[in-house]
């Protein structure tokens, strides 16, 4: 860990070094009422357009719409509807059209005020109307603050799968108001959490011993949630550095994340039965599992990535999502549109234990779809 607790401070900032192009991520409590002094300084005299949600706007647009007035910032609102649905072809359509019309320029600025869901849909518009306008990330679920916001992928899903449509655009600043937090639903911030905990399965076990430690801090708030969180801005900003466009070690990132975008487009990405962050746990307890099967991973390992996920009350099997799900060919159909799928061959995060995770190349779709079925989970 960077530092005890009892010195933790109570804002961190983590630079992700990328030449000319690199941005601060700005960690702390009540960093939306000073969002437009920042902006400000970055990019004076512009205007800002606010992408976010109903439900975020409800919460949080009145103290962001107050920071860019304090700032001299002028300013214009798009209000969309919550959920995965949102980062579809038309709604982005429609963002493109009324940025448009409303008269933005080229120098001005784009705020993804919300979760992964906004940061996604506003940093592809932002990429592309006028050919490229700056973007600022102000991420408001944990979900957001430690993955989504981070890094420059952006995109809408399609039928044929999740986050198939999209661009690398790096943001000009991250804001991670800790604070807003405090304004999920438990079950969103358990959601996040599957994410903070994948730093550590990927290649850091002592931070993983010390999420088993301090996990209900973290639910708590205070000194170990900022701690986690900037930890994990910090191994993300390091894999970005190294791999910005995912040549290579920044696939690992994606633990978990083959099975659970499966998942997510099983269930038709309805927010109701599966969200991201619970998607993500069930496919790493997966992606464990399906090592150990291969004979890469100890099955005391695997059992103790899915008891504490289950502990925190993460999901950690297909039979704990509601509904029914597709069958496995189906679900084979989906992990075969994914992006790291090269010629035809499946690739996989896979592990020799925790804190151990690879990428394996060429992994047999026959393993993959007798492993699913062999598994017991329901389908």
């Amino acid at each position: 860990m960077t530092e005890c607790l009892a010195q933790a401070e109570v804002r961190r900032t983590v630079r992700v070094d990328l030449g000319e192009r690199g941005y601060d991520i700005v960690i702390g409590d009540g960093l939306i009422a000073k969002a437009g002094a920042r902006i400000a300084a970055l990019f004076p005299g512009a205007r800002v357009a606010i992408v976010t949600d109903e439900t975020v706007a409800a919460h949080h647009l009145p103290a962001f719409l107050a920071s860019l007035e304090a700032a001299g910032l002028s300013h214009e609102t798009f209000v969309v509807k919550p959920g995965e649905g949102s980062k579809s072809f038309p709604v982005f359509e429609d963002l493109c059209d009324r940025l448009l019309g409303a008269r933005l320029e080229r120098g001005d600025v784009v705020a993804a005020l919300g979760g992964g869901v906004i940061g996604d849909l506003a940093g592809f518009v932002a990429g592309v109307v006028r050919r490229g306008m700056p973007f600022v990330q102000v991420p408001t679920t944990l979900l957001a603050q430690v993955d989504s916001s981070v890094g420059g992928k952006t995109g809408i899903n399609t039928p044929h799968g999740k986050n198939l449509i999209g661009i690398f655009n790096q943001p000009a600043l991250v804001l991670a108001d800790t604070s807003v937090l405090d304004t999920l639903s438990p079950r969103d911030f358990r959601a996040g959490y599957a994410e903070v905990a994948k730093y550590g399965l990927i290649d850091d076990p002592d931070f993983f011993a010390w999420l088993e430690a301090h996990w209900a801090g973290i639910f708590e708030g205070g000194p170990a949630r900022i701690e986690a969180i900037a930890h994990s801005c910090e191994a993300k900003a390091r894999v970005v550095a190294a791999d910005e466009r995912e040549g290579g070690v920044r696939a690992l990132l994606n633990l978990g994340h083959t099975f659970g975008h499966a998942l997510e487009r099983g269930v038709g990405y309805d927010g109701a039965l599966l969200v991201h962050g619970e998607g993500v746990s069930i496919g790493m307890v997966l992606a464990h599992r399906f090592s150990v099967e291969l004979g890469l991973c100890p099955a005391e390992d695997a059992a103790r990535v899915e008891r504490h996920l289950a502990k925190v009350g993460l999901p950690t099997h297909m039979s704990d999502i509601p509904g029914q799900l597709p069958g496995v060919p189906e679900l084979m159909r989906s992990i075969a549109q994914d992006k790291k799928v090269s010629r035809g061959a499946l690739t996989f995060i896979l592990t020799r234990g925790i804190g151990r995770s690879f990428v394996e190349k060429g992994v047999d779709p026959a393993a993959v779809e007798g492993f699913l079925e062999r598994s017991g989970d329901r389908t």
